[in-house]
């Protein structure tokens, strides 16, 4: 389809990161020559994996499509990770060569990678001597092994199922844009890590139908707030780290300036929201935040619009309908309306709907049936099919036989004015099993104290069932969350559980 566009306005943007920009004419001559050096230059073929490690520029963008166009698995790799776990990825893998920058190349030629090639000019040179063929529609489609952000262990590759042909996947790209409230009709902008489903898949199935796509290299509160103005931005998506940050850090003045009436669509997911920061945000740009619940392996499962959630405030939306969302008992069992349990997806059509790459064991986990999934999270589904989620099961506290969503706890910590971010989990009690603590990211001008903390657990009280607040508040410089927002949860509580038989 973006060939269609390079006939159709050749020179307009395509793709840009700031630095570097891409036509549309552009785009496709190296996504064409990109796919045939895969292809015919390296000799991969349908079903080899190939990886990106660089920062957000144009060129990790062309090699997802590339990627795409060839036929093959294209991984792109998380940036921020230490060398032994890239090369971990590398070799988990299976990839046959890894594209970098000149920022992160020694970590790549150090990664045990068969090969690699750095963006700029060795890829330029590589690229102008392979053929400008289009890859054929009814050939085979590739797709994006992206790791799981591991949190809680070692990532693992998803796989999710291809369309059979690379002209089925265009298709199912333009459709699955339309569900998500894209329509292609103007600037996309990527504020997160091109490494992360989320941010990269949205902003492809935008491109798909016409959206060209701005790139910021990392998030910057006042930076992106410029981008969607200037740019005249109608589609991006955030998680909601950068609301919070957004209407913490930014003066009221600032925000009341704020104006961009293209934006209509703001998506959001990835991790939990806290009722009175969304509120907020909808009160500052309007109804038009989207939010969705899914993850990799799945995609978008659930989607709601700013209005539906005013009326179902906590809620991650309804199934889109390919999808069937319901909380089961142990054995699997549906529940009844309102009832909490583990969460599942049941697929309409698609049977297998993904895989971990060399896991199947892990695989099989994850498989209720063959047509049914879970992601791990707990919640609950009303009955008018409103989902909610509570917490990750992983994240469970249990105290004294009662289970303990942290999320709740997160949410109502984050609006106390001291505090900047907040990661709640559970630490070894004698008498209870566990107890619940708090970590505390504080803001500018607040400083650790005993008092300071006391007010914060007083202001929990105020909010929360007693056994709900923290016992103790520890307070850290930065909680190690990942670029697209999720709270690594166990570089905190591991150092609880070091040396003990049980760990949560």
């Amino acid at each position: 389809m973006i060939a269609d566009f390079a006939r159709q306005r050749p020179d307009e943007t395509a793709l840009d990161d700031g630095a570097r920009r891409r036509t549309w004419a552009e785009l496709v001559d190296r996504v064409d020559r990109w796919a045939r050096f895969l292809t015919d230059g390296l000799g991969l073929a349908r079903d080899d994996h190939a990886a990106l490690l660089m920062g957000n520029r144009v060129e990790a963008f062309e090699g997802i499509l590339a990627g795409i166009a060839a036929g093959i698995w294209m991984t792109p790799i998380n940036w921020h990770l230490a060398p032994d776990e890239v090369a971990y990825v590398v070799r988990d893998s299976g990839a046959r060569v890894v594209f970098t920058d000149a920022g992160l190349e020694a970590t790549a030629r150090a990664s045990g990678a068969p090969q690699v090639m750095r963006a700029g000019d060795e890829l330029d040179a590589a690229l102008a001597d392979a053929s400008d063929a289009p890859m054929p529609l009814d050939g085979p489609a590739g797709g994006n092994m992206i790791y799981t952000s591991g949190t809680t262990g070692r990532p693992k590759g998803v796989m999710r199922r291809r369309p059979p042909t690379l002209g089925r996947a265009f298709e199912a790209q333009a459709a699955y844009a339309r569900s998500i409230h894209c329509d292609g009709s103007g600037p996309h902008l990527v504020t997160g890590p091109l490494y992360h489903a989320a941010p990269l898949m949205y902003a492809v199935y935008d491109q798909s139908i016409g959206a060209p796509v701005h790139i910021m290299e990392r998030w910057d509160e006042r930076d992106g707030l410029r981008l969607l103005r200037e740019k005249e931005v109608h589609h991006t998506h955030l998680v909601p780290t950068m609301f919070v940050r957004l209407l913490k850090r930014l003066p009221e003045a600032e925000r009341a300036a704020f104006e961009a009436p293209a934006l209509h669509t703001v998506l959001h997911g990835a991790a939990p929201v806290s009722r009175r920061v969304k509120e907020r945000m909808i009160e500052w740009w309007g109804p038009i935040l989207y939010e969705y619940w899914g993850g990799t392996e799945g995609g978008v499962t659930t989607f709601l619009d700013s209005r539906d959630w005013l009326a179902h405030p906590g809620s991650v939306g309804r199934a889109l309908p390919q999808y069937e969302v319901f909380a089961a008992a142990e054995d699997g069992t549906p529940l009844q309306a309102g009832e909490e349990g583990p969460l599942y997806a049941r697929h309409a059509s698609l049977a297998d709907f993904f895989a971990y790459h060399g896991d199947p064991a892990k695989t099989a986990e994850a498989f209720l049936d063959p047509m049914t999934h879970t992601l791990g999270d707990v919640g609950s589904v009303d009955a008018e099919g409103w989902v909610y989620l509570a917490d990750r099961a992983s994240n469970t506290i249990i105290s004294g036989g009662v289970n303990i969503y942290p999320a709740e706890i997160e949410a109502v910590l984050q609006e106390h004015p001291a505090v900047a971010d907040v990661g709640v989990f559970g630490i070894p009690d004698e008498e209870w099993g566990e107890q619940v603590k708090a970590a505390v990211e504080l803001q500018p001008g607040y400083a650790p104290s005993p008092a300071l903390s006391e007010a914060i657990r007083s202001f929990a009280r105020d909010h929360l069932a007693g056994y709900k607040v923290p016992r103790s508040i520890d307070f850290e410089p930065e909680l190690p969350r990942t670029a697209a927002g999720k709270l690594t949860i166990r570089h905190l509580r591991d150092r609880y559980w070091a040396g003990r038989e049980r760990r949560i």
